[in-house]
């Protein structure tokens, strides 16, 4: 069997790549049908407590030298292969730098998946991500417009990358009555927006509009779920919340607007999102090119309108008239209300969505990632299609 080290933040941590990791790491496993345990040399920082978990390697994320040594570790192992997920800000040094010394000292194949790629990257990140990339023997990508980036940015060959999903878990919509009732949702048609409350991401356009849709649809409800962002918190309290509070009451929206001041568990994220009826991400930048929330939804069978930043182009790409540009208030008054409204059409938009979503359920995205590392095991370094 092949033995995997997967490099990432890992759970209990409350971090959608810590999440993300577990779930990859149980699919795999599933995959593979192995009693055996695959390592995680978790990134930690230098307060938090080790862990007595043998199958857990603590990497302390500000100490430089523990990256080689680390390196070293896994070398004199029966490590097979090493899963990379990068995200700049979880590694040590400036745009997480010190994961080169990691990559420089290893002698075992790396797969590194790119959870953020930039399509005009600029520096101190371009020269790090460049050499990640050069000293991967694969890439994985969760949005097919990344292989481009990384192709025309770096000149990597579109061989060497593999377009793989975001994963998700999988519906239950027997609960979903239960799960209404316990937000206390019945009789509401309910809009939901997840994820730590920011500035940048579009909810007061929703808030501007909701008075034109409650007006035709009297019993709309916008769920803003999620805290509010720990840097934000740090720089100005519960400021921009307040505002915008202060934003529903002045546009009479007190009885269509609840806002989820917590963070969820995976569990109960999972049963929010089935409980909603419409999943929304009024994203105005472009640029993001993954969005664990929005995978969720789609994976969930939630219908979903958004505007048509990177990940969610590609991801709806086949469903173009559900990617509205962000200044048009109108187009998302109409279509909002038109989903709500209209005899069925969101449950033929939860069937459409289904579809796509069973492609990116954790089974599948594990079987086409235990595939990949038993190609590296074996020196199997050409293109993987799935």
């Amino acid at each position: 069997m092949t033995r995997v080290a997967y490099v990432s933040t890992y759970v209990p941590q409350k971090c959608g790549l810590a999440t993300y990791t577990f779930h990859l790491k149980q699919a795999v496993n599933g995959t593979k049908n192995w009693k055996g345990k695959d390592v995680v040399v978790v990134l930690t920082r230098s307060e938090e407590e080790p862990t007595d978990d043998p199958f857990l390697w603590p990497l302390r994320r500000e100490e430089k030298a523990e990256y080689a040594k680390m390196a070293r570790r896994i070398n004199q192992s029966d490590i097979d292969v090493v899963s990379l997920q990068h995200e700049f800000g979880i590694f040590g040094g400036e745009a997480g730098a010190y994961i080169l010394d990691f990559l420089r000292n290893l002698n075992k194949p790396v797969i590194t998946t790119f959870h953020t790629v930039f399509s005009q990257p600029q520096e101190p990140y371009a020269s790090i991500q460049k050499e990640i990339a050069e000293k991967s023997a694969k890439i994985v990508v969760m949005n097919r417009l990344g292989i481009g980036y990384l192709r025309d940015a770096f000149g990597i060959p579109a061989e060497k990358i593999c377009y793989i999903p975001h994963g998700t878990p999988q519906p239950n919509p027997a609960g979903r009555e239960k799960w209404r009732q316990q937000w206390n949702w019945i009789g509401r048609k309910v809009l939901m927006t997840f994820g730590l409350l920011s500035r940048g991401k579009g909810l007061e356009h929703m808030l501007q509009i909701l008075p034109e849709v409650a007006a035709k649809v009297p019993d709309v409800l916008y769920a803003i779920v999620g805290q509010t962002h720990p840097e934000v918190k740090k720089r100005e309290g519960e400021q921009y919340r307040e505002e915008l509070l202060e934003m529903v009451k002045q546009n009479g929206l007190e009885e269509h607007v609840v806002m989820i001041d917590r963070y969820l568990e995976e569990s109960d994220l999972i049963n929010c999102l089935m409980g909603c009826d419409l999943y929304i991400t009024p994203y105005p930048g472009l640029q993001q090119i993954t969005s664990g929330t929005l995978a969720y939804a789609v994976g969930l069978g939630r219908p979903v309108l958004s505007t048509p930043y990177a990940y969610a182009a590609d991801l709806l790409k086949d469903y173009p008239e559900l990617l509205l540009d962000a200044g048009d208030r109108n187009a998302w008054a109409d279509r909002i209300v038109s989903l709500l409204q209209g005899n069925g059409s969101l449950q033929e938009w939860s069937e459409k969505i289904g579809k796509l979503g069973k492609t990116m359920h954790w089974p599948e995205v594990g079987r086409q990632h235990a595939t990949l590392f038993a190609g590296m095991k074996q020196g199997e370094y050409a293109h993987v299609v799935f």
